[in-house]
């Protein structure tokens, strides 16, 4: 048993509304006149706070995780990506959504190792599945050639497709596509656990161990999202992430309170507490199988 410490920021900034797991890295706090800013340490983990029938849920975008095994000194391996080739395989709505959003984390993925040929693979894949699904003005089509036309610039991409799938959002709230949506989002997690469970397999490092384990919080929020459909493609998927949770339930987090500092010449709050995450290798063994098994039935499905 291993028990991990990682620096975790507990106050949430801002609610950035997204079925957006693709988000441009990092972001400025502004300041209010007179007021103190938060600024989060190097370590803070960075999540989106998504809305699904006005409930609020955080759920890290992979973006992060992505960031997080390129810093870990993890090489570009177009092998453990979804083949951008195999859009007219699915058939159904949700074999249509869970892919699209696995492909958007893929999209993020090769961008970041600045693949270019590969992006521009993905991006294809990306539009084609969302004409299929009927939704091609969620994606802003200046927005969609700017990202074409940035390509080969990794900063920007990030912005990019961040925007891109924060205007997707917005359209599928506004008329009433939350389904399609809450898949899009859960394939991005899934995907983003494939890369962490794949690259920690790899190369283990205290950094992906630990952003595997705190990932508790995130399958409970997709638990919920998901729980109410009746669709029943959509109930397997929720048990097979409910199997997956309980594996989870035996990781232990332990939070310990650290006094904020406060620079009150540049009005800055420095939040330093932390979380001990206690997890085995048994237990990053079976989720390891566990999202190979949910992610390999996604991919290959072909109804």
């Amino acid at each position: 048993m291993k028990i991990y410490k990682k620096m975790l920021n507990k106050n949430v900034l801002a609610a950035v509304i997204a079925v957006v797991f693709l988000t441009s890295c990092g972001g400025d706090n502004k300041k209010e006149d007179g007021k103190d800013e938060l600024v989060e340490t190097p370590d803070t983990v960075k999540t989106n706070i998504v809305n699904v029938g006005g409930e609020l849920f955080s759920v890290p975008s992979p973006i992060q995780t992505a960031l997080l095994i390129q810093k870990s000194g993890i090489t570009y391996d177009k092998s453990i990506l979804h083949a951008s080739n195999k859009v007219n395989t699915f058939s159904t709505d949700y074999s249509k959504s869970i892919n699209l959003g696995i492909y958007g984390a893929d999209l993020g993925y090769v961008s970041l190792y600045n693949q270019t040929q590969d992006a521009l693979g993905y991006l294809a894949s990306v539009k084609q599945l969302a004409d299929k699904l009927g939704i091609s003005a969620a994606f802003d089509a200046s927005t969609m050639e700017r990202i074409k036309n940035n390509v080969t610039n990794k900063d920007s991409m990030m912005v990019l497709v961040g925007i891109a799938y924060r205007g997707s959002d917005a359209y599928l709230k506004n008329n009433q596509r939350t389904n399609v949506s809450s898949l899009i989002l859960t394939g991005g997690w899934i995907e983003s656990m494939h890369f962490s469970v794949t690259a920690y397999k790899s190369k283990p490092t205290e950094g992906v161990r630990f952003r595997i384990a705190e990932q508790k919080q995130a399958l409970n929020s997709l638990l919920k999202i998901l729980g109410n459909s009746t669709e029943p493609e959509v109930v397997a998927l929720t048990a097979q992430l409910a199997d997956l949770n309980k594996i989870y339930d035996g990781i232990q987090f332990k939070y310990n309170f650290v006094e904020p500092v406060t620079d009150t010449t540049k009005k800055l709050t420095y939040i330093n507490s932390t979380t001990e995450v206690i997890v085995s290798d048994e237990q990053i063994a079976l989720i390891t199988d566990k999202i190979k098994e949910i992610r390999n039935k996604i991919i290959s499905s072909q109804s």
